[in-house]
């Protein structure tokens, strides 16, 4: 199982965000704000809650997310591991993220306190190294605060570093883009996570686009900026095992694979999600409702059941964002069903049109594919809709837990091999064995890319002739 932590503070609210979250203000002490004292306060309450009904579950990976989980005190996360390890079965070599934001981490021993307590990756919230891009996204930390985090980091000890970028930024040019790779690899962090910017309904930032005031890049070089990014942070050893996380060996992120390969997680916290053993729900949004149920012993009980045809639909979407891609046989073992048989013609023409590869027994995307890999996403989910209505074939499990038997730790080997075939080389047949409408069941992973986009300054990916169902 794994455990997410929402931490719903921050300093201010970037321009961006359209997460839930709780802006304290500049200079609020948060050790003293009677706001965290509570949240900390119903945060305990709610994992005794379900430590009560799934007490007893293996936790591999905790991931503190925001907000700025790194406003917390170190002693605070001390206490939240330490509950966490009384309720339920921590396991050995755990994996465990604090995201933080470089002002907070200014101290050195700060970082060091976070290791003490329990953390042992940072997921240092760096975004851009220009100055005008920090301020135009609304970040309270200047491109020097970054530089400054991570060497601090690795100063105290901290042997897995993940920084956060953003491409596709308002007025960044592929040059800008690739110059702020350079810089960054320069720090040595052990995992790159590479966002394109996403313009969320009623933020600033989209005012701004709207207004004009702000012009995004033209699509064409957000295109460049994730095909040339990708191979420039590959040739320098970072791995693409998902569409925008890059890592070296070993370094991959175990929570978000867990996501991926269908794990069960428990969200703890304001807006927090969890899903359980085909059963899911999601915590009020706000801290005051989320307090209210947690103490009348509420929580959980508006869960929905995720039916076949949703669980299907993940499997497809959760799978397809990783380099390992679709296991085959998974589709089969939850429908009864042949995968290739399925969708022989959208196969055929992702596969003509250097979207996809099929070998080993795994549907991968292409990196030009994950270009365009929302298009793919919903042309597959309305030609699977339409084979599910004729039900399910004897045999089928829906119920299984595609996860099970795959694990992560061979993934990087993968990978590699995956790169010196060619991974860009589509290989069609080479092995082909082993939210409105059904959308609004399915949780999304961050980092949506947009629709036809091109593969190089000079070649531009030709239009997907979608064959009708």
């Amino acid at each position: 199982m794994l455990v997410y932590i929402h931490v719903p503070f921050c300093s201010t609210r970037c321009r961006y965000c359209a997460f839930y979250s709780n802006p304290l203000g500049r200079g609020v002490d948060p050790a003293a704000s009677p706001v965290v004292r509570d949240y900390v306060d119903t945060l305990f309450m709610e994992l005794a809650h379900w430590g009560d009904r799934l007490g007893g579950s293996t936790v591999q990976t905790v991931f503190f997310g925001g907000g700025t989980p790194s406003l917390l005190p170190p002693r605070v996360v001390g206490l939240i591991m330490e509950r966490i390890g009384r309720y339920f079965k921590l396991a050995h070599k755990a994996e465990v993220t604090l995201e933080a934001n470089p002002e907070s981490l200014r101290g050195g021993h700060r970082v060091a306190q976070y290791l003490d307590a329990g953390i042992n990756r940072l997921s240092i919230g760096i975004q851009s190294l220009d100055e005008s891009m920090l301020r135009m996204l609304g970040r309270p930390h200047k491109a020097q605060d970054s530089l400054h985090a991570a060497f601090l980091a690795r100063e105290a000890g901290c042997a897995n570093i993940n920084v956060d970028l953003m491409w596709g930024l308002p007025g960044q040019s592929v040059r800008q883009w690739l110059q702020t790779l350079k810089d960054v690899m320069r720090m040595s962090p052990d995992h790159i996570s590479a966002y394109g910017l996403t313009i969320e309904p009623g933020t600033p930032l989209e005012l701004d686009v709207e207004d004009g005031r702000l012009i995004l890049p033209p699509e064409r070089d957000q295109n460049i900026m994730f095909m040339e990014g990708a191979a420039l942070l590959e040739q320098h050893g970072y791995m693409h095992y998902e569409i925008s996380n890059f890592a070296r060996m070993g370094f991959q992120c175990r929570h978000n694979m867990g996501y991926w390969e269908g794990e069960d997680y428990l969200g703890i916290g304001p807006s927090a999600t969890s899903t359980i053993a085909g059963r899911r729900w999601t915590n009020p949004a706000s801290q005051k409702a989320w307090d209210s149920r947690t103490r009348d012993g509420s929580l959980g009980q508006e869960v929905e059941e995720l039916d076949p045809q949703t669980r299907v639909l993940e499997l497809l979407m959760l799978r397809l964002r990783t380099a390992r891609g679709l296991r085959v046989k998974a589709y089969r073992e939850m429908t009864g069903r042949d995968f290739v048989r399925d969708h022989q013609r959208l196969v055929q023409a992702l596969h003509e049109n250097g979207l996809i590869r099929i070998r080993n027994g795994y549907l991968r995307l292409t990196r030009s594919g994950m270009l365009v890999s929302n298009s793919i996403l919903s042309n597959l989910f309305a030609r699977t809709r339409e084979v599910l209505k004729q039900g399910l074939a004897p045999g089928a499990k829906p119920d299984v837990n595609p996860a099970a038997g795959i694990g992560t730790g061979s993934l990087g080997e993968a990978v590699l091999a995956e790169q010196a075939a060619g991974q860009l080389v589509g290989s069609f047949g080479s092995s082909g064995g082993d939210q409105g409408s059904a959308e609004e069941n399915i949780v999304v992973p961050a980092g949506p890319l947009g629709h036809k986009r091109t593969t190089s300054r000079n070649a531009e990916i030709r239009p997907v002739q979608w064959p009708k169902a």
